[in-house]
Formats: structure tokens, C-alpha cells, sequence
């Protein structure tokens, strides 16, 4: 019988994770949900080692509990990351953009505990049978990168599939979709969004202001030509992006060189710069659902009372057919 207890696993208080967005997953946030209860987890993007160092320290600085790295396998610096994050007693990481397998037994070594995050079905039983102690399963409604299919599609499925534990991603915006992914079989999940607007969370404020003010049809998919599609706020750089898309669509040879330009540096000029116009403000469906500005310690707070009540009521209502 697997251990699917993901809290007594990572020695955490909440099974809520922090998303590793990139520019905004950073030692401040990180170490915040961390002291909060929760897995507060590094973005490294395409970090070198030394700068992936320097912000391992500074979440330990910050924090002596449990917390996480990601690691974006398709960087160039990969060897290296994995050796400072194996040198520097990290006790868990999260993965993307590939499989771990290669570094598995290096992570076990050093008694790392290893949680890919996949989309699709075969990923996970891929990810279980090469050793993953965890899933994070990541459905479209996300922010960022998406996969074709949805949380609540694809979580279920997963679950039967793997003998491990699973985390929920993407559309989990407070303790009613918490509640949902606990009923779909989930140990945990996992918040990007919310926190992007937490008090710790250094996104600029014009990004936060622009998730806050966001309703439920604001945020849409660009890059499906290109087979790497993300999810982001609408404005003027997806409004441009889009009609470049809808002009190769269907084009023997399209010409994407257009789009990798405007996307160029456009995360950043989001998150640090402000640009509401120009930037890549990425952010999952549920944006339309956040209001205020938190601590993580009201939010993670606030996804557990809400859960509980959930939980609770449909309790009481079922109770009385069971």
C-alpha cells in the first residue's frame, strides 16, 4: 500500500503547493508559503547553477521548513542545477518539460523526493515506473504552459492509472476546487495564480492589479501554432499574437520567426516591468475569481476552512441517501 499521505511525505502542515512561476517563484514567495504550512517552491527557468544557488540560500535564509526547486529540464545548465540542488540538502523537486529519469538515482542518493509534473496519462506511468514519489498533474485552466486536457478530465484518470501520490493543478482557485480534487482522488494541489498576488509575491504591482480586476472569459491561449500553447491575460501583445497565428494557420510553412520575437522577453516585461500592454501575463482561469491581495498565510488558510466546509456540507446532504 503506497503512501498517500503527501503532508507525512514532505513533512509539510497543508498539502498546498506553490507553482514554480517563472520571475515570480521566487525566495520571498517561496519561503512564505513555506513558514505558511505549505510547499513553497523556487522557479529556475534557464538558471545557471550559481544563480540557482544563490537562491536556494536565500529561501534557507528565510525559512527552515520544507520547501521545493524546479527544475526545467530543457535548460542548458541541467548537469549542473542538479548537482547544487543535490549538494545543497534540497529535500524536494518538482520537474518540467521532460523526465527526471536520468538524475533519479542521483535525487535518491541524496534522499531527494522527486514530483514531476505531467499532462497527460502515459507521462504518469511513465514518471511512477521511473520512480517519481509524486504526480503533479497540471490540466489546461492553468496558467503558463498548458496541456490539451483539462484538471477534472485528466486527474481521475491518473489516479487510476499510478500508485502514487497526485497533485491537482490548474483551475484550483479556492476550497471548493480544492474540495473537487480531494473528491477526484487528489493527495494535494497545486496554486499558481493566487499567489501571484499574494502580499510576499514581488510580480509587479500593475500584474497583480490586472489579475484582480480579471473576469472569467479575460484570459486566452496563444501559441497553439507553434505546439508549446500558453494561457494568459488578454491585451494588446495577444490581440497581436493572435492574428499573426490566425494569418500561418494552415500555411505549408509558416513563418513564426514573428512570433518568436514578440514573445521575447515578454514574461518578464509582465512580472518585473509592469507592461500590462506588451507583456506575457500569464495566469490560469480562475483569475476571476481573486479579488484581494493576501498573505500566504490567509490564502493557504482560507483553501483549508473552505475545503473543510465543502467537505462538511456535502457530508451532511449525502449523509442523508448513504
Amino acid at each position: 500500500m503506497c503512501e498517500k499521505n503527501i503532508c507525512k511525505l514532505l513533512n509539510i502542515k497543508y498539502p498546498i503547493f506553490q507553482g514554480a512561476m517563472a520571475w515570480v517563484a521566487d525566495a520571498s514567495l517561496a519561503s512564505a508559503v513555506s513558514n505558511a504550512g505549505g510547499l513553497g517552491i523556487i522557479g529556475t527557468g534557464h538558471d545557471s547553477s550559481d544563480i540557482v544557488a544563490l537562491k536556494i540560500k536565500e529561501v534557507q535564509e528565510k525559512t527552515n521548513k520544507p520547501f521545493g526547486v524546479n527544475i526545467m529540464l530543457l535548460n542548458p545548465h541541467v548537469d549542473e542545477v542538479v548537482d547544487v540542488i543535490c549538494q545543497m540538502n534540497v529535500k524536494v523537486v518538482t520537474t518540467g518539460a521532460g523526465s527526471p529519469g536520468k538524475y533519479m538515482a542521483k535525487f535518491k542518493a541524496h534522499g531527494i523526493t522527486v514530483i514531476p509534473v505531467v499532462a497527460s496519462v502515459a507521462l504518469a506511468k511513465k514518471m511512477a515506473k521511473d520512480g517519481a514519489d509524486a504526480i503533479i498533474i497540471e490540466g489546461m485552466e492553468a496558467g503558463g504552459h498548458i496541456g490539451k486536457l483539462t484538471t477534472m478530465a485528466l486527474l481521475p484518470q491518473v489516479v487510476d492509472a499510478v500508485d502514487i501520490p497526485v497533485i491537482a493543478a490548474g483551475g484550483i482557485g479556492d476550497g471548493r476546487g480544492m474540495a473537487a480534487a480531494y473528491a477526484l482522488g487528489a493527495s494535494g494541489v497545486q496554486v499558481g495564480t493566487r499567489f501571484v498576488v499574494a502580499k510576499e509575491s514581488n510580480a509587479h504591482p500593475n500584474f497583480k492589479q490586472a489579475i484582480l480586476k480579471a473576469k472569467d472569459i479575460d484570459t486566452v491561449i496563444t501559441g497553439q501554432i507553434t505546439g508549446h500553447p500558453v494561457r494568459v491575460l488578454r491585451n494588446k501583445l495577444t490581440q497581436t499574437y493572435l492574428h499573426i497565428e490566425r494569418q500561418e494557420t494552415g500555411k505549408e510553412n509558416p513563418d513564426l520567426s514573428k512570433l518568436d520575437a514578440l514573445g521575447k522577453g515578454a514574461l518578464r516585461r509582465a512580472v518585473v516591468e509592469g507592461d500590462t500592454k506588451h507583456g506575457s501575463m500569464m495566469a490560469g482561469q480562475i483569475a476571476g475569481l481573486i479579488h484581494k491581495e493576501e498573505t500566504c498565510q490567509e490564502i493557504i488558510e482560507s483553501y483549508i476552512r473552505e475545503c473543510q466546509h465543502v467537505c462538511q456540507q456535502q457530508y451532511q446532504l449525502w449523509g442523508n441517501y448513504l
